[in-house]
């Protein structure tokens, strides 16, 4: 006689394994740590297999938790196309998202994967671009929801993230002197780096003069220049720069969310939604202790 999965249990199940814990899984999906555990040991005694291996430190599936998260996501995937076509077919419009290319990863094809799902005649269009331009457009009301990363928290604040030296996987352009920086012209944290490198009596120079983010990637990733980004943001073909301090340590920013109010349409709250919860259960939204602030380096 077939048996039945549950997607409730399955939907705690994937989201545990994406994030890598249960306390991240329990802020995305807006349930308590107990529930999210509940649900996981309930799936495992309905199918009479261990799914997680609990030996170790943290989150770790078992070969057969594994293959059952393959089923899973297409399982959950086919619900949520169906759930969104049939409950949300009536919704349709366009809404405008702007976010800083250095936090578009990992958190925004997420979201923007789910609201695709539950609204499926409401396009995205998402605008990637500097956080100033950003404020300038959202202030004009061409930009409807807004993400930024500053100094101080305002308007609504998701988070407080650590700047962090970025290079090429074992790069050594972080020991050259001057050191080589890519940063773009329109770049917030761009005075603070340099100020921050003067302070410490560093040598640097600019390595490229423009505003086009691939084509500082694709410099450092050449291992002929470094640059500065929020940490756990960098794209996989760079890494963090294990500096052991002969670079100066950063400050820490904050992402603030700016949204249209009253709202062009109704989706739109569920969308800052989705961006909240991404936002706050994603990992390293903290500072690292100590670490000073924008307006501190620069005083």
């Amino acid at each position: 006689m077939p048996r039945n999965l549950d997607l409730t249990a399955l939907r705690s199940f994937v989201t545990v394994a994406d994030t890598g814990g249960v306390t991240r899984a329990a802020g995305l999906l807006n349930l308590t740590q107990s529930a999210v555990s509940m649900q996981l040991k309930r799936l495992e005694d309905s199918t009479g297999l261990a799914l997680i291996d609990r030996s170790g430190r943290g989150v770790a599936l078992t070969p057969m938790g594994e293959q059952l998260l393959s089923y899973a996501r297409r399982m959950l995937a086919l619900n949520d196309e169906a759930w969104g076509r049939l409950t949300r077919s009536d919704l349709e419009g366009e809404i405008t998202l702007g976010v800083p290319h250095d936090i578009v990863y990992p958190a925004i094809p997420r979201v923007l994967q789910r609201f695709a799902a539950e609204y499926p005649k409401v396009k995205v269009n998402l605008l990637s671009s500097f956080t100033l331009r950003l404020q300038e457009e959202f202030a004009k009301g061409e930009i409807d929801v807004i993400l930024t990363t500053e100094d101080a928290p305002a308007a609504e604040c998701l988070g407080e993230r650590s700047l962090t030296w970025i290079g090429a996987p074992g790069g050594q352009a972080w020991r050259g002197r001057p050191l080589r920086l890519a940063l773009e012209s329109q770049c917030i944290f761009r005075k603070g780096v340099q100020r921050r490198l003067d302070r410490e009596g560093i040598p640097w120079e600019a390595a490229v003069e423009g505003s086009s983010t691939r084509t500082n990637e694709a410099i450092v990733s050449a291992d002929l220049a470094v640059f500065v980004q929020i940490d756990g943001a960098q794209a996989p073909h760079l890494e963090r720069v294990a500096h052991g301090g002969l670079l100066p340590d950063l400050w820490s920013v904050h992402i603030n969310l700016y949204a249209r109010e009253p709202a062009r349409i109704a989706a739109q709250e569920d969308l800052v939604e989705l961006i909240r919860r991404e936002l706050r259960s994603s990992s390293g939204s903290k500072a690292r202790p100590g670490v000073e602030t924008f307006a501190e380096t620069l005083a």
